[in-house]
């Protein structure tokens, strides 16, 4: 039988319980997130927020992690901005009050690589207590099993710990090969043999003296930084168990979007939550959706599976959304097809329209009724009255 989704759901639902701020750090701790410039992968979304700030599956990008960072005991972020800096502190304010942390932007006027902003930040992420630090790429999302990762990091006492993700097919990927006990010997660029199956994932924790081998210069922390740690005994990784997916661009944030709703969905099975179960993503269900309370939809509308729909979003009688994203304020209007799309803030996808295979709405677009949309982009404010079928292509 079809799935409705009738229950309203909570605005977000993330697996890091933050409710009780642990204190696990025996001393206050810091972190870095490399947010990055003007997230071009992830237009036409980022012509309206800078990506940290979008939203996925509820909650801003950044703000998983930096939930996640706060459950383990930071109490300082440090965020390396180049784009934007101005719209990322009014956002993170909130989180400023809720948490009671310090919330600081490191601005790069020119790009300094992924290890460049470590040095700028220095007077930040040394504080003289030797107390280690987090390193996050803005665009993973995981589980963050950070406790665990503190843990390692500070029994094998070296510089450096990177997580590692296992991969089925690691020849497309840089790959880190590394001893039983974690001690990683070298980097494998996109090998044509198998050396091993784990590939950097994108978080790290790093003993300040780190910062001694950075100049303040664009730099990459992974071919220039990494092979002189790890020849010097260093560097250490750690398997991450569970999902993680890299979403800086709008196929795997979909993608990412699936893994994050089954990943509640299993916590709350092996909780036994019957609560949670029901109140955030119905795991025993097949459609596993993520729907903020503000929302409406309408009872005969089929939602799901995977499916996360914002705040003030609307979804008329006999539409059907699948697999898909629609953020705050969108509305699909009344037996409307969508899958696999990301619908922007307040766009409108009109009567027996279709929307499919990854196409990414902007801000207040307006799909006309009966249009047809097939992997297409669509910049923000615009009325689209014809069908366009061929993928990849831009409406400006």
């Amino acid at each position: 039988p079809p799935s409705h989704t009738r229950r309203p759901l909570p605005r977000s639902a993330t697996p890091h319980n933050t409710s009780n701020l642990c204190t696990f750090a025996t001393m206050p701790m810091k972190a870095l997130i490399l947010v990055g410039g003007f997230g071009t992968r992830l237009r036409p979304l980022t012509f309206t927020k800078p990506k940290p700030l979008v939203e996925f599956c509820n909650l801003a990008i950044v703000l998983h992690q930096i939930e996640a960072l706060v459950a383990v005991g930071v109490d300082e972020v440090v965020l390396a901005v180049n784009y934007k800096p101005e719209a990322m502190m009014e956002a993170l304010n909130g989180m400023v009050e809720k948490y009671g942390i310090t919330v600081r932007c490191s601005r790069e006027t020119t790009p300094l690589g992924t290890a460049g902003p470590l040095a700028l930040a220095r007077k930040h992420l040394d504080d003289g207590t030797n107390s280690p630090f987090f390193v996050f790429n803005s665009d993973v999302i995981c589980r963050y099993p950070l406790k665990k990762f503190l843990e390692f990091h500070n029994n094998h006492g070296k510089e450096g710990t990177i997580l590692v993700k296992r991969v089925e097919d690691p020849s497309k990927y840089g790959v880190v090969c590394a001893q039983p006990d974690g001690r990683i010997e070298s980097f494998v660029e996109k090998p044509k043999k198998f050396v091993g199956d784990c590939i950097n994932a994108g978080m790290y924790i790093f003993n300040p003296t780190i910062l001694n081998r950075i100049e303040l210069r664009p730099t990459s922390i992974e071919r220039e930084i990494f092979p002189k740690m790890a020849d010097a005994g260093e560097l250490y990784s750690m398997v991450l168990d569970g999902y993680w997916m890299d979403i800086g661009q709008p196929k795997d944030y979909l993608t990412g979007m699936c893994l994050h709703i089954d990943s509640l969905a299993a916590e709350a099975s092996e909780d036994g939550d019957e609560s949670k179960a029901e109140g955030a993503v119905a795991p025993t269900a097949s459609n596993k959706c993520l729907i903020d309370p503000t929302a409406t939809v309408a009872d005969d509308a089929v939602v799901g599976p995977h499916v996360v729909v914002g705040p003030g979003c609307v979804i008329e009688s006999g539409a059907r959304v699948q697999r898909s994203c629609l953020l705050g304020g969108a509305v699909v209007k009344a037996h409307a097809y969508v899958h696999s799309t990301i619908v922007g803030w307040n766009a409108t996808v009109g009567r027996w329209a279709r929307c499919e295979n990854v196409t990414v709405l902007g801000e207040c677009v307006n799909v006309k009724d009966t249009v047809a949309l097939n992997g297409v982009r669509v910049l923000p404010h615009k009325d689209v009255k014809q069908s366009a079928l061929t993928e990849g292509t831009i409406i400006m």
